[in-house]
């Protein structure tokens, strides 16, 4: 059965999808693929095997022209020498042309033709001036890119509040949306922005971790608001304990009691 592999070129771009066709590859192999740039190179970050008919159906696919040799390997070193030169060169120009943008990173394509600069910003730039000022030093085509603030943590990489290397610079190839109900479902929201925000100030990525664990057991508890029977007598549902699988009520008494109680029927 064919193999699709997955390449990724740069952690901060998308990866790309090619044929495996009569090479055999493995995880962590380095090869050299022709894309829609040009030629690049970079690692196998997943093989899948598709049965022929899927496989005719996929677009896209970027060609595999072989695994790196030890000279491919020399050319990418070398590459990378000059990645710091780069980087510091582009940040001056930005400074020069004042411009509202963070340049985070350097890559020089494999065939040399292209320069890609990933950066961060607000918003739009206008940045055709600081391309022609590229463009004519490094005689090369020049590609500016921009990332989210997310992806600048993934490249420098730290340590989170956990003590741990950030997930995003160690495991995770995809950085999936995290939205406040992730916090809300999972009884956190009231620790605040400041706990539950990682480096990038964007909230952290470990919150999507048990997210469809918890919207799994939110399915048997009663809506927040809803008015339901207690062996205390009717009352509304005004909080959830989730993994506990309690609720708390507060009773239609004159007191107003609140009670916690297990949607088991067990107090």
């Amino acid at each position: 059965m064919p193999q699709v592999a997955k390449i990724q070129v740069v952690f901060w771009d998308q990866a790309y999808e090619g044929k495996a066709g009569d090479f055999k590859l493995a995880l962590g192999d380095n090869v050299v693929v022709k894309t829609e740039w040009g030629t690049d190179a970079g690692k196998i970050i997943s093989l899948q095997e598709v049965p022929n008919e899927v496989m005719e159906r996929l677009e896209n696919l970027v060609s595999i022209i072989r695994k790196t040799t030890t000279e491919d390997t020399e050319i990418i070193a070398e590459s990378n020498k000059q990645r710091e030169v780069a980087l510091d060169y582009c940040k001056k120009a930005v400074e020069k042309n004042n411009l509202p943008m963070k340049i985070i990173d350097a890559h020089f394509s494999f065939d040399g033709s292209r320069l890609i600069f990933p950066f961060i910003a607000d918003g739009r730039v206008d940045f055709r001036q600081l391309v022609k000022d590229l463009t004519h030093h490094f005689q090369k085509s020049i590609r500016l890119q921009q990332i989210g603030i997310r992806d600048e943590a993934k490249i420098s990489g730290d340590f989170g509040s956990c003590g741990r290397t950030l997930c995003c610079k160690t495991h995770l190839k995809e950085l999936a949306s995290v939205t406040s109900d992730l916090a809300d479902i999972q009884q956190v929201s009231h620790r605040g922005s400041e706990r539950l925000s990682g480096l990038c100030g964007r909230l952290r990525c470990c919150l999507a971790f048990e997210g469809e664990a918890y919207k799994e057991l939110a399915k048997s508890l009663p809506a927040i608001g809803s008015v339901i029977k207690t062996p205390g007598g009717k009352g509304k549902v005004i909080g959830w304990h989730t993994l506990k699988q309690t609720v708390d009520v507060c009773l239609e008494d004159g007191d107003k009691t609140i009670i916690e109680f297990s949607i088991k029927g067990e107090n």
